[in-house]
């Protein structure tokens, strides 16, 4: 047995997830064969008629994500392809995770194909998901989620990013946005142009320096967490920091939905780049509070 399942690879950890950092994790044998293959559904929606592509097959995802770790970049990715409809963050309004049973409902919804969004694809959709993010009921009802993923054969695609620090400043960059909205009176969370990036950017957040090492903690524990609960679903692991450097975890992303290879594109731009000392407001600070601890990494890395 394996401790986490990663597609192509499993990985085993020493010790419980508690006390697991995800950057330790390491590659010790392959999965059985029947975990690489996707489960093959044909969806009968009420709201509309598949015609002719009613004989083929549909995948079932989901990406499970942090806010601000590229998983609205990966989205456009994926729905770039053209049997693909990943249709957003459909848990971030809260009557749909109120409870369990309203979870269920939606995913119903969502995995019949009677959930329109501008990403869907509808009769000749190949695979069909969302993103999901760990905050979002995900882990308050991991149990009832996992029972449901393995019945119903949702393959989950992990996304997270390496550089927890990197992440926060993205976080508080954009929670400053919402009220400031420095785009002409807008807010926005993802941007199209170097131009829209630089006035985005030029904000250069605070970070509490206080509270920064409990705060990372806590991000990382949320990963681990996710990992543990949904380790027996069929499930693959992505870095943000992997697909921005490595556009080849991309055709590892569709081989793992099944799918035909094709090339993936986005016409959304990274906000924030370079030094992170160029990216907040107390530098000094964050470097004090992080050297010669175990996220002094965070402080130096780039891509």
């Amino acid at each position: 047995m394996c401790g986490v399942y990663i597609y192509g690879t499993c990985l085993k950890h020493v010790g419980t997830f508690t006390k697991l950092r995800f950057h330790s994790i390491h590659v010790v044998e392959k999965p059985s064969l029947e975990a690489q293959v996707p489960t093959l559904h044909y969806p009968q929606p009420v709201s509309f008629s598949r015609s002719e592509c009613a004989a083929n097959p549909v995948r079932f995802f989901a990406i499970l994500s942090m806010q601000r770790s590229g998983s609205g970049w990966f989205e456009t990715l994926l729905n770039s392809h053209i049997n693909v409809s990943s249709n957003g963050e459909i848990f971030s309004v809260v009557d749909r995770r109120r409870n369990a049973s309203n979870i269920i409902q939606t995913l119903e919804k969502v995995y019949n194909l009677d959930w329109f969004t501008s990403a869907s694809k509808n009769e000749c959709s190949a695979a069909v998901g969302f993103k999901w993010m760990l905050n979002q009921g995900l882990i308050e009802h991991h149990r009832e989620i996992v029972e449901y993923f393995n019945h119903q054969g949702v393959s989950s695609i992990f996304l997270f990013r390496r550089n927890l620090l990197r992440r926060l400043v993205s976080v508080l960059a954009n929670s400053y946005d919402r009220y400031a909205k420095l785009l002409n009176g807008t807010h926005k969370s993802h941007v199209h142009s170097e131009q829209e990036a630089a006035a985005l950017s030029s904000y250069k957040p605070i970070i509490n320096s206080t509270s920064l090492i409990s705060d990372l903690k806590e991000a990382e524990t949320a990963v681990i967490s996710a990992l543990e609960y949904f380790n027996s679903t069929r499930h693959m692991v992505l870095y943000y920091e992997d697909l921005v450097t490595n556009r080849t975890k991309l055709k590892d992303v569709q081989e793992f939905l099944g799918l035909p290879q094709m090339e993936l594109t986005s016409g959304q731009v990274k906000i924030h780049k370079g030094s992170f000392s160029d990216l907040v407001n107390n530098w000094d600070d964050v470097n004090k509070t992080l050297n010669g601890t175990g996220y002094e990494r965070f402080l130096h890395d780039d891509y």
